[in-house]
């Protein structure tokens, strides 16, 4: 009996043991489903924090495009003002050799005579009137309208020349009677002289050479022809010096010379015919 109720209660004590063990048991598993279910919840909340990288992107997008496309065409532009500086540099014309002409001889507006030939001093001839003699010393006065042109007879050098008008009534030195004035020895070796000019054509001067037909000065009235007909002094002589005004004024009669060039015929002055054509 004794042995019965002991094996009853050891049953018993086994049987609460068992039961307070699973109850034990039992009781942390709610416990952690409830702890497990916030701790998902809580990596749930993190899920959107990836939503902000798509909020990344398109800002940097609109960033890029705009920076790369205007600093292209700035760069483009200043290409095209180089060859305007290598044109304006490739073409050095120096003022030198210009200035370095003073008052060229060339004909200016008569076309010259051919070598040794010889023409009618006064251009256009066909208006220019003479008489057959000449005060007290031979020479020729050829009325033509003032500015009409004195040239050379033949091909020759400059030998004299008178820029300005010196002479007035009150100052009547035979020197300065002829005015402005130029004359000229032919390679004939004959003198040829002008006077009453208006003016002297630019580029001639004492040593000047220059050919048959060139024109030497416009005439004029200056001189002692102030009170007279507008007309050319013209006279022949052999060369002496550019001062000897006596025989530069005219030793030979002009007027079979004057006939012989205005018909266009050469005819080369004659020095041993001295003389003549004085009235």
């Amino acid at each position: 009996m004794k042995r019965t109720s002991l094996t009853a209660l050891l049953l018993v004590g086994w049987f609460l043991t068992a039961c307070t063990q699973t109850t034990v048991a039992e009781l942390p598993t709610p416990l952690a489903t409830r702890t497990a279910e916030p701790t998902a919840t809580i990596q749930a909340t993190t899920t959107p924090t990836a939503t902000a990288t798509p909020t990344e992107l398109p800002t940097a997008t609109p960033t890029s495009e705009p920076t790369a496309t205007p600093p292209e065409l700035p760069t483009a532009t200043p290409i095209p003002p180089t060859p305007t500086t290598l044109v304006v540099t490739a073409q050095p014309r120096p003022a030198t050799p210009i200035a370095a002409q003073p008052r060229p001889a060339t004909p200016t507006t008569a076309q010259p005579a051919a070598n040794g030939e010889h023409v009618f001093p006064v251009r256009p001839a066909r208006a220019a009137t003479y008489g057959s003699c000449h005060h007290d010393y031979p020479a020729s006065d050829i009325f033509v309208p003032i500015g009409s042109e004195f040239v050379a007879v033949t091909d020759g050098v400059v030998e004299f020349v008178t820029y300005t008008d010196e002479w007035s009534p009150q100052n009547d030195d035979p020197v300065i009677r002829g005015g402005i004035s130029v004359a000229m020895v032919g390679s004939d070796g004959v003198r040829y002289y002008g006077s009453h000019l208006s003016a002297v054509v630019d580029g001639i001067a004492p040593g000047v050479r220059v050919a048959a037909g060139q024109a030497l000065g416009k005439t004029g009235k200056t001189g002692n022809a102030a009170s007279t007909p507008p007309h050319l002094h013209f006279g022949i002589s052999p060369p002496t010096t550019p001062d000897d005004w006596q025989t530069r004024r005219g030793t030979i009669n002009p007027l079979p010379y004057l006939n012989a060039w205005k018909s266009g015929k050469n005819v080369t002055p004659d020095l041993s015919r001295v003389g003549g054509g004085a009235c």
